[in-house]
């Protein structure tokens, strides 16, 4: 391929060019069932899934739930101040007790173990499993899934799943919730305010989506429910579960405030910082394979980093499906749990991709 063409590759539609396949592409995605019914991409719901007519019957206990959690008002975005600029402060304590020596090889396996946990908590839990409920499992595994992903300080379950559900719905358009491409902002100045609003901004707006539309069927879980209620204590586990283990095999009071370093003010920045490059560098750079009604790219740094979440183009472009990583050289440590799941019989109906319908949506010419 040229490098002409790979440069063309490498920069964002315009939203005239993503208006004008948005409606062809929905047509190919979204086919009636009885005319195109591919194996794998028309499952039950997850057994998690509530009937519709059980949905319908809210009670008033998921209604106050839905008003206590919604994030506005001050006393919310003093807490989103403080879990966002929190941990990179912490970071800067620890780079300072790297300089000065204090340093051990448990603080890196507490940090890469934690760090893995709650990324597949996000990943495998959150995004796969209750958002886009792209294979089924245990209710126990359900719940462990859920406790992962809490522990990666995003938002509570139900919110976050509400929150994605509608960047799906309305990904790079006026209602997206994080969308780069935000008021048809051109030129440099225009780039770099869209990726700081995809990647951190968006989260101090009242841009609050309503949770009782985009994710009834998990309001009316109880499971979900408890884990959503939660939320708060996931969290403290998840910062005092790496101090605990620090300060056991060092057997110091200084071991344990390492840990809580490492495995949790590090970790959470890093899980964040990879979480939320999803949202902004994969929306402006890399490849498109295939067509989709949106920017969505893949992008191999955080494709490993984001265990599988960066070929972004590929979900959007299948956003049921369980393997994000197409190709076999697409590395998807999410799919390898999946997959581990499923060979223990702990997952069923994962929902893939037929080689016939990625060959229809496969990119054919650039843009």
């Amino acid at each position: 391929m040229k490098f002409v063409d790979r440069l063309k590759m490498e920069l964002p539609q315009g939203p005239t060019t993503v208006r004008r396949h948005r409606a062809t592409v929905d047509q190919r995605r979204h086919a009636p069932p009885n005319q195109d019914r591919q194996p794998g991409l028309h499952c039950d719901p997850p057994a998690h899934v509530i009937h519709p007519d059980a949905i319908s019957a809210t009670s008033a206990r998921n209604e106050d739930l839905v008003r206590g959690v919604v994030p506005n008002g001050g006393l919310w975005r003093g807490l989103r101040l403080i879990t966002v600029c929190l941990p990179p402060l912490l970071v800067g304590v620890t780079m300072w007790t790297c300089w000065k020596g204090w340093f051990s090889p448990v603080d890196l396996m507490l940090f890469a173990v934690f760090y893995v946990i709650s990324a597949l908590g996000i990943t495998v839990g959150f995004h796969r499993h209750f958002t886009h409920q792209s294979f089924r499992t245990k209710r126990w595994i359900s719940w462990i899934l859920g406790v992962m992903g809490s522990m990666a300080l995003q938002g509570p379950l139900i919110w976050w799943v509400s929150t994605h559900r509608a960047h799906h719905q309305h990904a790079d358009d006026t209602k997206d919730p994080h969308s780069p491409h935000i008021d048809d902002a051109r030129g440099l100045w225009g780039r770099l305010r869209g990726f700081v609003h995809a990647h951190i901004g968006w989260t101090f707006k009242a841009n609050l989506q309503d949770m009782s539309v985009h994710a009834k069927d998990l309001l009316a879980d109880p499971l979900c429910r408890q884990i959503h209620a939660w939320f708060p204590f996931w969290v403290i586990m998840g910062l005092l579960l790496p101090a605990l283990i620090g300060g056991v095999i060092a057997g110091s009071w200084w071991g344990a405030a390492s840990g809580f370093l490492w495995g949790g003010a590090v970790r959470l920045f890093m899980v964040h910082h990879v979480t939320w490059s999803v949202n902004s560098v994969c929306h402006l750079w890399g490849f498109r394979d295939y067509e989709s009604p949106d920017q969505s790219r893949n992008k191999t740094v955080v494709g490993v980093l984001a265990m599988g979440e960066g070929w972004h183009n590929n979900h959007h472009a299948f956003p049921y499906s369980a393997r994000h990583g197409l190709e076999w050289w697409q590395f998807d440590p999410s799919w390898f749990l999946i997959r581990g799941l499923a060979a223990f019989g702990l997952a069923t109906h994962l929902r893939t991709v037929p080689a016939e319908r990625r060959r229809a949506l496969r990119r054919r010419t650039l843009d």
